[in-house]
């Protein structure tokens, strides 16, 4: 089928409602516009940059870790929770209660990824995997009676209310079939069509599937980064376009409404593979940020420790570009030793520049390597 020619569905009427009923997506896909063709070019390219950075990078695994807490923050705020990357690396005593039950959502949403990213390595990207990282998304956080792990029983809707909905997905009786037309369409070696083109359709599928009573938006967005790790585009998983839909989340509710009701598959796939190139080049820039920090207190920094010293400065080093907050407490473990000796070492990172105190009392202090975490938050 030429991308021109979609349809995506028609409404079906159901008890008192209509709920929309979305095409099938597994079928060959035609691209015959040259300013999708170009696009997809760019964003391919994007990639392939993002890639070199991410083999040439020492313990590139520790700073997934910080993308994986941004994804997790921007995915759950675009839900509308508030919880900011500092606090995702916080214990929850760290915290105001009221702000708990966003931290704990967050952190559901870590385990997920950290879990769904290890399972890749034995299963493929399914509906299985996807109902299991869905299981651990929704334990123990709001949303946690709505059937975690399982496919809905029951109709869902976008909106205040079922007669005002803004969106109906597909009866719950579609659910099965049409999430199996998904995995069949994102694995077809039959069809042809570019992998970011597959996962631009198949996530705008899954929102419209709407295949969970909760938590469909962040497995959602999760399942892009999974597909495109397990296709093999990225080496390893450093690209998650949550940050890109929170920061346009009018454009990216509003194209996929577009899509259902319009047809406009077109634009949605501009929208998204603009979103792939934007996010690519932002990832690649980070890395080359991390690089830069990393040679300036290697080289400027660690030098002015103690030789004593020096080899507790470069383990707490290796442990903040993991878990950029730390306190005394924490770091005494990491150098194995006195909390004395581990304040002692802290205020040095402080007087240096490396850390900065953000509690502003005198017990319980949090202490964060600032510089660093900045680069995820822009």
């Amino acid at each position: 089928m030429n991308i021109a020619d979609f349809t995506s569905g028609q409404p079906e009427d159901r008890y008192q409602y209509k709920a929309f009923l979305p095409e099938c997506i597994c079928h060959e896909w035609v691209i015959a516009d040259p300013e999708l063709s170009e696009l997809l070019g760019r964003a391919d390219r994007a990639l392939g940059e993002l890639n070199a950075f991410a083999q040439l990078i020492p313990d590139i695994e520790f700073f997934i870790r910080m993308y994986v807490a941004k994804e997790a923050t921007q995915s759950s705020r675009i839900e509308g929770t508030q919880t900011n990357i500092e606090d995702a690396f916080k214990d929850a005593d760290d915290l105001n209660p009221e702000e708990r039950d966003d931290w704990a959502e967050v952190q559901n949403y870590i385990k997920a990824i950290n879990f769904a990213i290890e399972a890749l390595g034995e299963l493929p990207l399914s509906n299985r995997l996807l109902r299991q990282a869905h299981e651990i998304l929704m334990s123990g956080v709001r949303g946690e009676h709505k059937q975690p792990g399982q496919f809905r029983k029951s109709q869902n809707w976008i909106g205040v209310s079922l007669k005002n909905a803004v969106f109906i997905p597909p009866h719950h009786d579609h659910v099965p079939d049409l999430m199996s037309d998904l995995e069949a369409f994102l694995h077809a070696d039959n069809i042809h069509a570019h992998p970011l083109v597959r996962i631009a359709i198949g996530h705008y599928q899954f929102e419209t599937i709407h295949p969970f009573l909760d938590g469909n938006g962040r497995l959602g967005r999760l399942m892009i980064s999974l597909y495109l790790a397990s296709e093999g585009l990225l080496a390893k998983p450093a690209l998650y376009l949550s940050d890109y839909f929170e920061r346009n989340k009018t454009a990216y509710v509003d194209h996929l409404m577009a899509v259902r009701q319009g047809n406009h598959l077109r634009e949605w796939l501009i929208f998204f593979l603009h979103g792939v190139e934007e996010t690519a080049r932002a990832s690649a820039n980070v890395f080359r940020g991390i690089l830069a920090i990393k040679e300036r207190i290697e080289s400027n920094v660690l030098p002015r420790f103690s030789i004593r010293r020096q080899e507790n400065a470069q383990a707490l080093m290796r442990r903040l570009y993991a878990r950029p907050v730390v306190n005394v407490n924490e770091a005494a473990r990491i150098i194995e030793a006195t909390t004395n000796t581990a304040n002692a070492l802290i205020m040095e990172m402080v007087t240096h520049g490396v850390l900065v105190e953000i509690t502003g009392g005198r017990r319980n202090r949090l202490f964060v390597f600032d510089e660093y975490i900045a680069l995820f938050r822009s």
